[in-house]
């Protein structure tokens, strides 16, 4: 895909953190909030923006923690025009100045728009935004599942596989070519990486028993995954190719659900040594597997750690049968519940969240904003029974 061009005005450029109390701002009609979490939203106005290029802006703003209000109760304006290309503008209220002002050429009005609302999210926040972020996911067929792939608000959704058979666990390698993930297509559960581009698919873990959950490593050399192939399924790891293969923990029980701490030091994972479903982490070099307290919380599982290391996102299951989204601190500590759902993964800001939960019969993608507990479902036109979305790096 051709990259949109920025083309920056003349007028001065700053940073400016906006992430303090900013008083209390007016919510949108056109999303859904389940809940309010302490972190006030950045309050902005919108102005010049129509159509779908408006729609799309809200939703990207929304979920980094902003909130529209009037131009007379706005921390900063956002405004800008539409027509054939983007020109937009952020102007801070307080400075009483521009901090942001370009013109967009080359590639598509979205992703010019995406483009703007990343570059907005950074003037304003001093962090990078999401727009241009990818989902990959499991989306139900009949009775079987496929991998499909999309823009991380639902749009030009593709899908990447056609096993008809269950394709399921989606993980991006750190360079988003590649997606590694478990299939069925030959009447067991094998590992395979697919790269997004060419279509090219390899097989990584075909061993007798299970052979699920991959999850790569952030500098993309190694895997984690569970295997069964010695009895129990355990946490192993190899090179990225499947290579080197090598056993991490030997419990009698159940091991699930690896993710990486973003330094490579640590596998994070769900076992049942204790005889509950419990959080652990085991050096990824080998070693003594470790208990991570999560107090107010029971039978986990689906941990993800944040790319900035500060908090692991899980699953725990209350009665009803019914599931919570909730956080911990690395070291362990007391739980806070962010939401219902279940198949939390992390944004590449740390921030966002991308979750399932059940709406009717189906279960649909949803977005959640941490600090503010803010979520909003991806747009309607998306297909539904969708699961385990998985966040580009």
């Amino acid at each position: 895909m051709k990259k949109a061009t920025l083309i920056q005005f003349p007028i001065l450029v700053g940073l400016f953190w906006a992430g303090l109390a900013l008083g209390q701002a007016q919510r949108s009609i056109d999303v859904d909030v389940f809940d309010a979490g302490e972190v006030k939203a950045i309050p902005v106005a919108l102005e010049g923006f129509t159509g779908e290029t408006l729609a799309l802006l809200k939703f990207d703003l929304f979920v980094q923690g902003f909130e529209f209000v009037d131009k007379a109760k706005a921390q900063f304006t956002i405004k800008g025009s539409n027509v054939g290309s983007i020109n937009g503008a952020v102007y801070d209220h307080v400075k009483r100045g521009f901090i942001l002002n370009k013109r967009y050429q080359g590639g598509s009005l979205r992703r010019q728009a995406h483009t703007f609302a990343n570059n907005a999210v950074e003037a304003i926040t001093g962090s990078p935004g999401i727009g241009l972020t990818k989902i990959a996911f499991r989306q139900f067929h009949g009775r079987d599942t496929e991998i499909h792939v999309a823009d991380f608000d639902g749009h030009n959704s593709k899908r990447l596989t056609h096993d008809n058979s269950i394709a399921a666990g989606p993980e991006w390698t750190p360079n988003n070519d590649s997606l590694y993930y478990y299939s069925y297509r030959r009447n067991n559960p094998d590992i395979y990486s697919h790269n997004t581009h060419t279509g090219v698919r390899r097989i990584v873990a075909r061993y007798s028993g299970s052979n699920i959950s991959p999850a790569v490593s952030p500098d993309g050399r190694r895997v984690a995954m569970v295997l069964s192939k010695a009895g129990s399924p355990d946490i192993w790891t190899a090179s990225a190719d499947g290579s080197g293969l090598r056993r991490l923990t030997t419990t009698k029980e159940t091991e699930s659900s690896p993710c990486w701490s973003p330094d490579g030091r640590w596998i994070c994972f769900v076992s049942r040594a204790s005889g509950r479903a419990r959080l652990y982490k085991i050096p990824a070099n080998g070693g003594a597997m470790s208990w991570i307290r999560t107090v107010g919380a029971s039978n986990v599982t689906e941990p993800d750690w944040s790319p900035d290391g500060k908090a692991i996102v899980f699953t725990t299951m209350r009665g009803g049968g019914k599931f919570d989204i909730c956080i911990v601190p690395p070291g362990g500590g007391n739980v806070e519940v962010l939401a219902t759902g279940e198949d939390p993964s992390w944004a590449p800001n740390s921030r966002t969240l991308m979750f399932t939960r059940r709406s009717g019969r189906k279960r649909v993608l949803s977005v959640l904003d941490v600090p503010t507990k803010r979520v909003k479902t991806l747009p309607r036109s998306f297909p539904g029974n969708c699961t385990q979305a998985a966040w580009s790096k």
